[in-house]
């Protein structure tokens, strides 16, 4: 519509106006709630045009918007805005278009570039966290998104399966694991542990181990026992020592940690992780079964746990495998002059002409940095997909810097496709009881945690009663869907950037902006409309539609833009905020209005459209937003 007023405007402006107008001079924007009106016009660029006062100009415009525009009932100034009011044949014709599309608000499939959207990537030392699921939901729901609106998208996944956090918990299990009766380690066979949970086990058990050795190295040094301690650690100590004298508590305790730091590296379990480590890197035999044994563990307990979540990805990349790619790129950006070498021989990048910093790429022994396994990563995905248009990554708001860099150098290596790469950044989520932490065995339990809410779900739902007719597998189904959707909702309803608490008892509440709030509104309308036979019609366009009813046309209305909008920002909060605003519109039009009684047939149509049609968007936000819709609760 806002694009036919204005066609119209444009090619009656030479009679009406006498001049000729352009597009940029005709403004629209959303009418506010609190006026009459289902679109505004901007009257204040018509003042300089007709050189007239405003309201001269807006009375003109109405009196021929409202004889011309067959659809416009009336309009009404306000200032220096004509809010225009549709007929309601109008929003009847929009209602009986969004009913009669099986895909509305939805773009045709692959008609938009190919995007690689990377979320999850794991370290294989732990199991999955509550700070893994924000980051796995977003990710792959931003990957529904892109979808939604066109694109063809490749879910992927880094697995960070190699490094010094992964030999901790290969060290702690030779050491620490005991044996059983048949002469046996401790495997998840034979404890009947998931793996990665087996696995972080043993990375809490490294942690803890490291701690109480560092502990008495630490007392050893404050009673001047510096046995078996390098000298220039010893001499470093002694400096801190003094110096923490004259500092106030802050100081003093940032010291002492500089001084654990130090009696971390002089441990004698660290530095076994450390020779670990060198062996793996040499493929030592041992070294490397004991690798691919328990990361194989791992991953068959992450398999599990992306199964419950209901995520998938198209594609993996392992660390181990990528981590020396990038190396080749460095020199020879090298010999472009991109990078450039200092006298130790180590590669760095001067970005300070571009707002940053200096940025090493390669260290003095030739090894490669994160940074550099990144960019050879990055080129290696491009090779993988030739027709790839651009990669979004989902990492924490802590890499932002990260990504600023990354990209930066892909663009002047040459690579016009780092001017696609998107670096989706996120806020590090909360517990009432404060930040998580790998290292002590403090953090959320993914699996845990899902199981917590699933639990939660089934007391609420038993509590409430309609489950007459379920079977015992349908009301398990329904407890996980419930579960599990009010999970996902709640960690993807708060806008992305943001930090956020989470609390698991108002994940699973019935009221407010909640999953379940929105699943119960969809069983609602199925009921409804299951009780009713309901089967599409044409719809009677002489029907006088309520004010309610008429809300949630125009709510409807705006769900392509909606999506598309939300496909812009990378954010799955956009979608979930406009799908709240629509089921609440839709409850005060259900407590109000007749529907299955009503006794006029077209109108009861009409109802059971509209009804129909919120049923479908809802279910097609709740699908992109990865919670399952139940017919029943």
């Amino acid at each position: 519509m806002e694009n036919r007023i204005r066609k119209a405007l444009i090619d009656a402006a030479p009679t009406l106006f006498g001049i000729e107008l352009s597009e940029s001079s005709i403004q629209f924007q959303q009418t506010r709630r609190d006026v009459e009106g289902d679109l505004t016009l901007v009257v204040f660029p018509f003042v300089k045009i007709l050189h007239c006062s405003i309201e001269d100009a807006a009375q003109k415009i109405k009196a021929w918007v409202e004889e011309n525009i067959e659809e416009i009932s009336h309009c009404n100034v306000v200032g220096g805005f004509l809010n225009i009011v549709y007929k309601d044949e109008h929003w009847i014709n929009r209602l009986q278009e969004i009913q009669n599309s099986e895909r509305f608000g939805f773009s045709k499939a692959n008609t938009k570039p190919t995007v690689m959207v990377e979320y999850a990537s794991p370290n294989t030392n732990k199991p999955l966290h509550l700070g893994h699921l924000r980051n796995i939901f977003l990710g792959a729901s931003v990957a529904e998104i892109l979808k939604a609106v066109g694109h063809k998208v490749v879910r992927t996944q880094v697995i960070n399966d190699r490094g010094i956090h992964i030999c901790k918990s290969m060290l702690a299990w030779e050491k620490f694991s005991p044996i059983n009766d048949k002469g046996e380690r401790q495997t998840p066979s034979n404890t009947g542990l998931k793996g990665d949970k087996l696995v972080g086990r043993y990375y809490v058990e490294f942690e803890q181990a490291l701690q109480k050795e560092v502990k008495i190295i630490v007392t050893d040094w404050q009673r001047g026992n510096f046995d078996n301690t390098k000298e220039s650690v010893r001499d470093e100590v002694i400096k801190l020592q003094q110096t923490k004298i004259q500092k106030d508590q802050k100081a003093q305790d940032a010291i002492d940690e500089k001084i654990k730091e130090l009696a971390k590296n002089q441990s004698s379990i660290l530095q076994e992780a450390k020779d670990m480590l060198v062996k793996w890197e040499a493929r030592d035999p041992q070294v490397y079964l004991l690798w691919t044994t328990m990361n194989g563990w791992v991953y068959e307990g992450f398999d599990q746990t992306y199964s419950q979540m209901g995520v998938t990805f198209d594609k993996l990349y392992y660390e181990s495998d990528t981590y020396l790619l990038g190396k080749d790129q460095v020199m020879d950006g090298l010999k472009q002059g991109i990078f450039y070498q200092k006298v130790d021989g180590s590669v760095w990048i001067d970005l300070s002409a571009d707002g940053l910093d200096e940025k090493l790429v390669l260290r003095s022994d030739g090894t490669a940095v994160y940074m550099t396994q990144d960019i050879g990563t990055a080129i290696d995905r491009f090779k993988d997909y030739t027709d790839l248009y651009g990669m979004v990554y989902t990492v924490g708001n802590e890499q932002d810097y990260h990504f600023k860099v990354l990209f930066l150098i892909l663009q002047k290596l040459g690579y016009q496709w780092a001017n696609n790469c998107f670096h989706l950044s996120y806020g590090m989520v909360d517990l009432p009881s404060g930040k998580m932490k790998s290292r002590e065995g403090t953090v959320v339990d993914a699996d845990d945690l899902m199981a917590e809410v699933i639990q939660k779900a089934k007391a609420m739902t038993q509590e409430r009663g309609h489950l007459d007719g379920l079977g015992n597998l349908e009301k398990e189904n329904l407890y996980r869907q419930i579960g599990l959707g009010g999970l996902k909702y709640y960690l993807l309803k708060v806008d992305p950037k943001k930090r956020m608490l989470f609390n698991p008892e108002e994940s699973i509440d019935l009221t407010g902006n909640t999953g379940p709030f929105l699943q119960y509104a969809h069983a609602r309308i199925s009921t409804l409309l299951q009780k009713a036979i309901y089967k599409p019609q044409n719809l009677s366009s002489s029907a006088i539609l309520k004010e309610e009813e008429k809300q949630i046309i125009k709510q409807l209305n705006l769900f392509e833009s909606v999506l598309h909008e939300a496909s812009k920002a990378y954010s799955p909060a956009i979608l979930a905020n406009y799908v709240y605003d629509l089921v609440k519109l839709y409850n005060t039009f259900y407590q109000s209005v007749k529907i299955l009684s009503e006794s006029d047939r077209e109108l009861r149509q009409l109802r059971l459209s509209l009804s129909a049609s919120v049923r479908q968007v809802l279910s097609s936000i709740l699908g992109i937003l990865g919670v399952d819709a139940p017919q029943r609760m």
